[in-house]
């Protein structure tokens, strides 16, 4: 028996959407002890798109580029890489820097670069780039962090309040099993119990962080459905209905919103690197119509549109509505 592929990526973007404080709180306290919160977050996802175009998309790669205001009543940019791939990638700290470079060069201001790593390669921990020749140097270091250190720490994430505690948790167990399907069963009701313990009374919280727990820890269909019934076994057990029948069917909907939300979320992504891998800067008007779009099978139809248009003005006389 096969446990199916695990999906890494997605909880872990909509993780960032949707808690990016608590996110910079576990991981990076200093950046968010030194964030002004008053002042609002606003996120550059068509900035971050142009320059990753020229630095490249890394493969397993979750990006997130933030405006913030510090206390200090600064301007910053946060540039966020949770990067999961597994093999040793030189690419990836030349394209750490050159999206760096390439945000302070257009925007002149300072660009903070901040990375987790979620391989399981102990000694895979790249933190710098540069180069230099005849006295001239060149490079940068980022923060680090290593989700395979928190093995050691694991007491401390079961005791954290803090959402991305259940994503590492999940992260190190899912790929800790990979190829038994069994372990990752009893490793996925531990961490619904923990869910339970935690997140009960945060009703919004919860069914996010169930949502994540169950895309990530993908199991095959007889287990999924033996996951469905101990869950509620275990719920008699306590004597109190911590997930009732229709809280449950309220869950499964949101997961399965969840997963279209995000596909098609990703299909607009690709649909605007494909414009500006082809015309380099897509206007703000243009890519706020692409952004309206629900119909995943229509962006699928303008992806493959973006390549063969001769205009941009040819490419928005195909949306709904034309160029109005």
């Amino acid at each position: 028996m096969r446990t199916p592929r695990a999906d890494f990526d997605t909880p872990w973007k909509e993780a960032l959407d949707r808690y990016f404080r608590p996110f910079l709180a576990f991981f990076f306290p200093a950046a968010h002890d030194g964030i002004d919160w008053d002042s609002g977050v606003e996120f550059l996802e068509q900035e971050l798109r142009q320059a990753v175009r020229v630095a490249g998309r890394g493969r397993h790669t979750v990006d997130k580029l933030a405006k913030v205001h510090l206390r200090s009543g600064e301007v910053a940019w946060l540039l966020i890489h949770v990067e999961i791939q597994s093999q040793r990638n030189g690419s990836f700290r030349r394209r750490t820097f050159v999206c760096n470079t390439i945000l302070y060069s257009r925007h002149d201001c300072p660009v903070v670069s901040l990375v987790v790593l979620g391989d399981p390669v102990a000694d895979l921990r790249p933190a710098d780039f540069g180069y230099g020749r005849w006295g001239c140097e060149v490079g940068m270091r980022f923060p680090v962090v290593k989700l395979l250190d928190y093995e050691a720490r694991w007491e401390e994430l079961e005791r954290s309040d803090n959402p991305f505690a259940l994503l590492a948790m999940a992260h190190l167990r899912t790929q800790a099993t990979t190829g038994k399907p069994e372990s990752r069963l009893e490793w996925k009701l531990r961490l619904l119990n923990w869910l339970y313990e935690h997140h009960r009374d945060k009703e919004e919280v919860f069914l996010d962080l169930f949502r994540f727990l169950d895309w990530m820890m993908a199991l095959p269909d007889d287990l999924e459905e033996q996951f469905e019934d101990t869950a509620e076994r275990r719920e008699e057990e306590r004597r109190v209905p911590i997930i009732s029948h229709l809280e449950r069917k309220a869950i499964q909907r949101g997961m399965q919103q969840g997963m279209h939300e995000g596909g098609v979320r990703m299909a607009r992504e690709a649909v605007l690197d494909n414009l500006e891998m082809r015309f380099e800067r897509v206007p703000q008007s243009l890519a706020q119509k692409i952004e309206r779009i629900e119909d995943p099978d229509l962006l699928r139809e303008l992806r493959r549109k973006a390549w063969k248009v001769g205009s941009l003005d040819e490419f928005e006389q195909a949306l709904p509505g034309g160029s109005e």
